[in-house]
This record gives C-alpha cells, structure tokens and sequence, in this order.
C-alpha cells in the first residue's frame, strides 16, 4: 500500500470519532495527532507526566501541539512511588503502560470522549514490547496500524506535512538495567548526563545508560567523542554526579531499520517463494488462534506442538511459538509484505 492510499485509510477510520490521542511529541503520536485533528469530529492531545520522562519532552510536547493545533493537556503521575514499576522488573514497560492507559480512561470519562488512540505503527510489532499488550486488552485504537505504516512511511508522512517531532521521547527508566531498582538518585544522574552532553555536542539523541552504577554513553556520531578533553570533561562530570566508571559505546545510538519481511529462498522448490520474519519474544499460541479466526480463514493450530498453519487467500502461513512467522506460496515481497501488516497485528505474545 502506497503512503497516500495509508493516510486516506486513517483519514477514514479516523471520520466521525472524539478521540484522544496518546501524546508524547515523537514521530508516530505527532503524525496521529495532525490527521485526528484534520479528520475526526474532535481530538485532544494528552500526555502523561509520569515522573521519570526527559526534562524538554513536556515542553517539545506542547510546542509541537501548539504548531499541529490540536488542544493538548498534560497529566501528572509520580510512577516511582508503585512499587511494582520502580522494583524494575522484566514487565516494567507493561506496568508502565497500563498505569498510563488507566489515567487516560478516566480522564476520557470525565470529559465523556469515546475513544482513545496511539502511535503504534507495524514497525513496533516486530519489537519486544510487552506494553503493546495494553493496547489490546484496553482496546486502544492503532490508527497506525489499522493504515498498514511502518516507522519508515511515519518518517516520510512527517516531511511530507512538513511537522517538526521529538527525535527522543523515551523515559529514563529505559536506561536503567532490568532488575535494578529505579531511584530518583538514578534518574537525576542520568538525566544530568544527557543534558550535560546534548550541551557539548548539540546531539538531539543521547543515552547515558546506568549499568550497575557504570554510565555507559550512546550517540550515533561517535566521532566527535574523539577528543581527550571532551572526554575527560564529562568523565569528570558523571564521576562527580555518583558514576564510578564512564564508558563511550562506539557502536551509537541510531535508528535500526527492520524489514517486516525477509526472503528465504525453498531449497526444495526453486520457484516457490518464501519470507519470513523472526519475533523476538515467544507468542500465546492460543490466545493468537482466537484472534486469527477474525480472518474466516482456514486455520489449524497445537497448542501442544506451538504451532498455527493458516490458509490465507492461497497463501500460506504458518506461526511459531518461539517467535518465526514464515509465508510461503505469495507472488513477491510487497504480497508478502502485506500479508504481515494483517497478520502482525492479531499475534498476542507471552508476558
């Protein structure tokens, strides 16, 4: 599907809704929040302070709604005083999530809008993130999604709009290592860190991650790094702020690209074609059956043996549930391509 014909499918599906938009300013919130404002009957843009977010993101988030036009309210939490997020555990981006998503609910009651929506596109379902479960379980629309776009079309619908973004909307929670508790000491030095070198470098993405009280630094131009002054500066710094050992990670900090799908030639059928694309999390078989019956295709599955096999449309698809979705018999990669932007969105993993 073409980016033009994606739009108009989320101009569509977006027609006649009160909608509030999930909003943190990054590339896929900003890209929704412009086509609800143009498209739905109304549209708010919310985002939730939830205590451990980059200093500028409220800020950026209100400029950058300001500039789309859409009405933007900012929500207060403090996530460090739950437990049950700040103990750091494997699930923390889906307890994250679900706080956020219980204090948009009951915010969308009180001012009686019907829907709430955010940023996912297809991209994010090739991913490990867990809080995309939410979604699914809140019945959080995915306007993104619903249009088929990957993190690539999002990019090039911006320039097409010509709408500035956050390039970096993460929490610092993310830069702490699982299994190590979240502290507000851990946040400030952190956070201190990234300032301290946005400053030098003007870099509009850094990531000073804290492991086991190591700063281990991503920037995608690394170069500028090769400088024994700069270095022994914010050395000094982050020793200063309770870092015992600063490391500078070469390998940066930019945006990986993934292809929803890779081809995989038959080694027993030269002319048959075959993609396939890896997940890197483990998926319910079951609760993923239920959700692929929605196609009214012909769908086999074992829960016994981890396995779906599904005809679809003279295609075949079968499901892992170590994470291999394969397609065979499709005619090239965009009919394989599009046969993943249907299926994708119907896998439910294992949290």
């Amino acid at each position: 599907m073409d980016l033009e014909k994606s739009l108009d499918k989320i101009r569509d599906y977006l027609k006649g809704k009160r909608i509030i938009v999930a909003f943190s300013g990054g590339a896929d919130s900003t890209l929704l929040a412009k086509l609800a404002v143009d498209s739905s009957s109304e549209a708010l843009a919310v985002t939730v302070d939830n205590g451990v977010l980059p200093r500028d993101c409220i800020a950026n988030a209100k400029m950058i709604a300001a500039k789309i036009g859409i009405p933007h309210q900012v929500l207060s939490a403090n996530y460090l005083l739950d437990e049950s997020f700040s103990s750091n555990p494997p699930q923390r981006c889906y307890i994250c999530k679900n706080k956020m998503y219980d204090k948009l609910e009951e915010f969308a009651q009180t001012k009686e809008f019907e829907n709430i929506a955010d940023g996912t596109n297809i991209s994010d379902l090739l991913d490990d993130r867990p809080g995309i479960m939410v979604n699914y379980q809140k019945k959080i629309l995915t306007p993104l999604v619903y249009g088929g776009m990957t993190a690539e079309d999002v990019r090039n619908a911006l320039k097409l709009f010509k709408l500035e973004y956050s390039s970096s909307t993460t929490c610092y929670a993310t830069r702490i290592s699982t299994g190590a508790k979240i502290t507000p000491k851990k946040i400030n030095r952190i956070a201190y860190g990234e300032t301290l070198i946005k400053n030098i470098t003007r870099e509009k993405v850094i990531r000073v991650r804290d492991d086991d009280g190591e700063a281990r630094i991503e920037v995608s131009n690394v170069d500028m790094f090769l400088n024994n002054g700069i270095l022994r500066h914010i050395s000094s710094e982050l020793n200063a702020v309770g870092f015992k050992k600063v490391l500078l990670d070469v390998t940066g900090n930019g945006d990986s690209k993934k292809d929803i799908v890779i081809y995989k030639p038959c080694k027993d059928e030269a002319n048959k074609i075959m993609f396939e694309t890896e997940l890197p999390f483990e998926i319910n078989i079951q609760d993923t059956c239920k959700e692929l019956e929605e196609l009214g295709e012909d769908i086999k599955c074992s829960i016994q043996m981890g396995v779906i096999m599904m005809e679809f449309g003279g295609r075949n698809v079968t499901i892992f549930r170590k994470g291999k979705i394969v397609a065979r018999r499709v005619k090239d990669r965009e009919d394989a391509r599009d046969l993943m932007v249907k299926v994708l969105p119907l896998i439910r993993r294992v949290i």
